[in-house]
């Protein structure tokens, strides 16, 4: 009579069949704690491009900006000297070129104030009533965004709850 050693109605694996298992771990757990030190160095080597991208990133938004205005500007002048535009065109296209040159000025005064104030970099957008505030900073405290939000409503009038204040590392 031969007796069968059974689990659950299944014959128990041989011991050459659980060495390979065991090793087959084992050599899943050596890649994947060599993935995770390779993935952590790029991740480190990401944090340096991270310095240069925001650098990149306002200097970027300053160009395109920069020339969707101009394209803007340029519309809006061949309106006004345009002769075959009606009078009511040339006045609507004249008010918003003066709206959009005084928003222009209003961006660069309140972002000469924000680098004057000691932030290295920042973008001010105006939308409506509403303004956005991209700094560049290695973390923003409550103390520096309120000297922002100081700044900005004191220069424009502008509620608090119209202010919003992004740091972009």
């Amino acid at each position: 009579m031969k007796i069968l050693f059974m689990r659950e109605g299944k014959q128990m694996l041989s011991k050459k069949k659980k060495i390979f298992i065991v090793l087959g771990m084992a050599v899943l757990l050596v890649i994947t704690g060599y993935l995770n030190v390779i993935l952590n160095k790029s991740t480190a080597s990401n944090t340096a491009v991270s310095e240069t991208a925001s650098a990149d990133f306002f200097a970027t938004y300053r160009e395109d900006r920069t020339y969707t205005r101009n394209l803007e500007l340029e519309y809006l002048d061949a309106i006004i000297t345009s002769t075959s535009s009606s009078s009511d065109y040339i006045a609507t296209a004249t008010s918003k070129k003066l709206a959009l040159v005084a928003q222009m000025d209003k961006e660069l005064i309140l972002e000469g104030l924000i680098a004057a104030s000691g932030f290295n970099d920042a973008i001010v957008t105006v939308s409506g009533d509403n303004l956005n505030v991209m700094v560049k900073t290695d973390g923003l405290t409550s103390l520096e965004a309120a000297k922002i939000l100081s700044i900005i409503a004191d220069e424009t009038n502008t509620p608090a709850t119209n202010i919003k204040i992004i740091p972009v590392m």
